[in-house]
């Protein structure tokens, strides 16, 4: 899964030779970087006082999501060992339980309990490591994880861990669940036509300055270089991409992905290089994106081709890459 604090994958741009939006605002969050175009209606806003309500949000949301705060919510509820139900704020408890609804679609292959295997292997906000875990150590930690031991009730709103030792980790749906924020803030404000990009994932509405559909691109997975494999043209909805090709090391010339599975405790090893996810929610595109990478190319696009979800799966094959997609993904590039 995505690792907090590091770089995350910029896998999709806005691309394409279009006019300027109207307005442009940027900077620095979740160890990564936010980028919001507006088309149109920016005019009677100021850029300062946008760009301070935006950061504003997104300083909310680390409060509520960050491993690296020792303060927020999240890190509050990993540090205590209380098996109790656990009072929480309402959006953080909403947060937790879409999170767990994907763990229960997916069997388990998203899984925000899976934080301490992400760390043991070097790509959490712990040492960075180069080396292979012994399996003792895999074996002990997943003892631990589980979204199977943690509970929800929004109506209280309280969480509840069932083993004290269960640590949440919200990095594998932070990033889409901070654009979604984001775009409900600037809807709230009045905008219609935008697009927010959180470290390569988005949200966006209505239409580019030329009036069309805004142009995503999605890279090819490679390690050395930064171009599109393909472009799409979407609205109203959001696009996430997971990637094991930017976050790994080496060693004896086995690669080890970022990217864990939580039902084993190790990196993936299948050829499937990357997955792009459209949903409606940047949250649920962000998720969705990582379980079918953990799944593969044969069980990952069984799930998605049957739960009609829109997704583009590239692999590596001898010649190259290999382009797969679901009917729902098809469906999109033909309108």
């Amino acid at each position: 899964m995505k690792s907090v604090g590091i770089i995350a994958l910029i896998l999709l741009c806005a691309c394409g030779a279009e006019t300027p939006p109207q307005l442009e605002l940027a900077g620095n969050t979740m160890g990564t970087q936010f980028s919001i175009k507006l088309a149109t209606g920016a005019g009677d806003f100021d850029a300062q006082y946008l760009q301070q309500e935006i950061e504003g949000k997104l300083a909310h949301i680390n409060d509520l999501i960050s491993t690296y705060a020792a303060d927020s919510v999240i890190s509050k509820f990993n540090s205590s060992k209380t098996t109790d139900w656990y009072p929480v704020l309402d959006e953080f408890c909403l947060a937790v339980e879409n999170a767990l609804a994907i763990s229960h679609l997916t069997n388990g292959s998203f899984d925000i309990t899976v934080g301490p295997l992400v760390n043991l292997w070097g790509f959490g906000p712990g040492d960075i490591v180069d080396q292979v875990p012994d399996n003792a150590s895999i074996e002990t930690l997943r003892a631990s994880v589980g979204f199977e031991y943690l509970q929800t009730d929004c109506t209280a709103p309280a969480i509840k861990k069932e083993i004290a030792e269960l640590v949440l980790d919200m990095s594998a749906i932070g990033k889409g669940y901070a654009a979604d924020r984001v775009a409900d803030l600037l809807e709230e404000l009045g905008f219609e036509d935008y697009l927010v990009e959180i470290g390569g994932e988005m949200r966006l509405r209505g239409s580019n300055a030329l009036g069309k559909k805004w142009a995503i691109g999605i890279e090819v997975p490679s390690p050395n270089e930064r171009r599109p494999h393909t472009i799409i043209r979407l609205s109203d909805t959001a696009v996430a991409t997971s990637g094991d090709y930017r976050n790994y090391f080496e060693v004896d010339g086995t690669r080890y992905s970022h990217t864990i599975d939580s039902r084993t405790g190790k990196p993936v090893t299948h050829s499937l290089a990357s997955v792009t996810v459209v949903d409606k929610l940047g949250s649920r595109a962000d998720a969705l994106a990582t379980a079918l990478l953990v799944m593969g190319p044969i069980d990952g696009m069984e799930l998605a081709t049957r739960e009609g979800m829109a997704a583009l799966f590239l692999l590596r094959t001898n010649g190259g890459i290999e382009e797969r997609s679901t009917p729902a993904f098809q469906e999109l590039r033909s309108t």
